[in-house]
C-alpha cells in the first residue's frame, strides 16, 4: 500500500472517531429533557432538585474545561479523550441505576467527561489537518447536532414504546459511548508526545485581548441558545401557541440550524475573516426574537423560529472554528478552546436562570426579550472583534485596530 494510500486510510479512521466522538458529547444531556417528569414523579423529587440534571453538566463544563488542556499536555490530547470517553460511558450508566445520588453524581460524571473532549477535540483537528479546519468541525459540529435532536426524539418511544423505563432509556447511550472508545483507540498511536507539541512562548492565554473576545462571542451565543432551548416554548404559548406545537417548533428550529452548522466553518475557513457571518447570525437572531415578540400566525412564527435555528447552528459552528482560526498551533487552540468554554458555558448556566427570574419578578416576558437583545449586540460586538483576520499573541497590523 503506498505512502497516500496510508495517509488516506488514517484520514478515514480519524473522521469516523471524530463522528463517533461527536455524536455522544450532546446526546446524553438531550435525551434527559423528555423524561424529567417522569424521573421527578419516580424519584419523588422536586422540580427545583430535578432542574439540577439539566444544568449539572453545564456546570460542569465550565468547571473543567479550563483544566483540560493542562491535563492533555501532560498525557497528550488523543489519550485524554479516551479517558474522557471511559469516564462519560461510565458516568451514563451510573446515571441509569436508578438511585438518587447515581442520577446525580453520573450527571456529574458525563459532564466531566463532555468538558474535556469539548475542549480538547478543536485542538486535535488543528494539529492534524491545519488546512482543513473548516470542513472538519463542520463536520464534528453537525455530528453533535444531529444526535443531539436524536436523542431527545427517540427518548420517550424508548421509556415507553419499548417498556425501558427512564433508566433503560438512559443507559442505552453508554452503547454509543463504548463504540466511540473503541473507535478512538487507533488514535492512540498517531499522538504526539506532550513534549513535541509546540508552545506559544507568551505566558497566559489570559492576557490575551483576542481571546476575552472570542471567549465573549463563545459565552453570550451559548447564552442565547440555552435561553431558547429552556424558555422558548413557554414564550410561545404566552402567543397563543399550543404546548404540542410549540414543542415542534423548537424541534424545526434545531433541524433548520443544521445545514449552517455544517456550511459555516467551511465559509469561515475560505475568508480572510469572519466578521460578516458575525453580523448575518446577528441579524437573523434579531429578525426572530423581534418577530416572536410581536407574533403573529403559526406560518410567520415558524419563519421566525426558523430564523432562530439559522443563527443558532452558525453560531456554535463559527465558535468553535474560531478556535483554530485564532491560533497558530494546536498548543494555543487547545488553550483558547479551553477559556472560552470554561467561561462561555458557565455564562450559559446563568441565562436561563436569569430568564426565569425575571419573568418571576415581572410577570411578562418583555424583560427576557430585553434581555435577548442585549445578549445579541453583546455577541455581536464581540464577535465582529474575534471575526478580525488575526492570531493569539500576534501583534495587530494598524489597520486591523478596533
Amino acid at each position: 500500500m503506498s505512502k497516500r494510500s496510508i495517509r488516506t486510510f488514517q484520514g478515514l479512521v480519524f473522521l469516523i472517531g471524530l463522528m463517533l466522538v461527536a455524536f455522544n458529547l450532546r446526546s446524553s444531556i438531550t435525551a434527559v429533557g423528555p423524561l424529567i417528569s417522569t424521573i421527578r414523579i419516580d424519584t419523588n423529587l422536586s422540580n427545583s432538585v430535578i432542574g439540577l440534571l439539566t444544568t449539572l453538566p453545564l456546570l460542569a463544563f465550565g468547571a473543567f474545561s479550563i483544566l483540560a488542556p493542562k491535563i492533555g499536555r501532560k498525557w497528550g490530547n488523543e489519550t485524554t479523550v479516551f479517558i474522557a470517553l471511559l469516564i462519560l460511558t461510565m458516568g451514563i450508566l451510573f446515571r441509569s441505576t436508578g438511585m438518587v445520588f447515581a442520577l446525580f453524581f453520573g450527571t456529574a460524571m458525563l459532564g466531566l467527561g463532555i468538558a474535556i473532549c469539548n475542549v480538547l477535540i478543536p485542538g486535535i483537528v488543528k494539529g492534524r489537518f491545519p488546512e482543513k479546519m473548516g470542513l472538519m468541525t463542520g463536520i464534528y459540529t453537525t455530528s453533535m447536532a444531529l444526535m443531539a435532536a436524536f436523542a431527545s426524539g427517540v427518548s420517550i418511544p424508548l421509556a415507553q414504546g419499548f417498556n425501558l423505563g427512564w433508566e433503560k432509556s438512559l443507559a442505552v447511550w453508554a452503547i454509543l459511548a463504548g463504540v466511540a472508545v473503541l473507535a478512538w483507540i487507533p488514535q492512540l498511536r498517531k499522538q504526539k508526545s506532550p513534549a513535541q507539541v509546540s508552545q506559544s512562548p507568551n505566558s497566559s492565554i489570559w492576557s490575551s485581548k483576542l481571546a476575552w473576545q472570542v471567549t465573549f462571542f463563545m459565552g453570550f451565543q451559548s447564552c442565547i441558545f440555552y435561553c431558547i432551548i429552556a424558555w422558548i416554548p413557554e414564550i410561545l404559548v404566552s402567543r397563543g401557541i399550543d404546548i404540542p406545537t410549540a414543542g415542534w417548533l423548537l424541534t424545526l428550529t434545531q433541524i433548520v440550524g443544521l445545514p449552517a452548522t455544517l456550511l459555516v466553518p467551511i465559509l469561515a475557513g475560505r475568508l480572510s475573516n469572519q466578521k460578516g457571518i458575525v453580523l448575518g447570525i446577528a441579524l437573523l437572531y434579531t429578525v426572530g426574537f423581534l418577530g416572536i415578540y410581536l407574533g403573529g400566525s403559526l406560518g410567520l412564527m415558524s419563519v421566525y423560529m426558523m430564523c432562530l435555528g439559522v443563527a443558532q447552528g452558525a453560531g456554535i459552528s463559527l465558535s468553535l472554528s474560531l478556535f483554530g482560526l485564532r491560533s497558530q498551533n494546536a498548543y494555543d487552540a487547545a488553550n483558547l478552546s479551553g477559556m472560552a468554554q470554561s467561561a462561555g458555558y458557565l455564562l450559559a448556566a446563568l441565562g436561563p436562570l436569569l430568564m426565569g427570574l425575571f419573568f418571576d419578578l415581572f410577570q411578562s416576558w418583555s424583560p427576557a426579550f430585553l434581555l435577548f437583545f442585549v445578549m445579541i449586540f453583546a455577541m455581536g460586538i464581540s464577535g465582529v472583534h474575534a471575526g478580525r483576520a488575526q492570531f493569539l499573541f500576534q501583534s495587530e497590523p494598524e489597520k486591523l485596530r478596533a
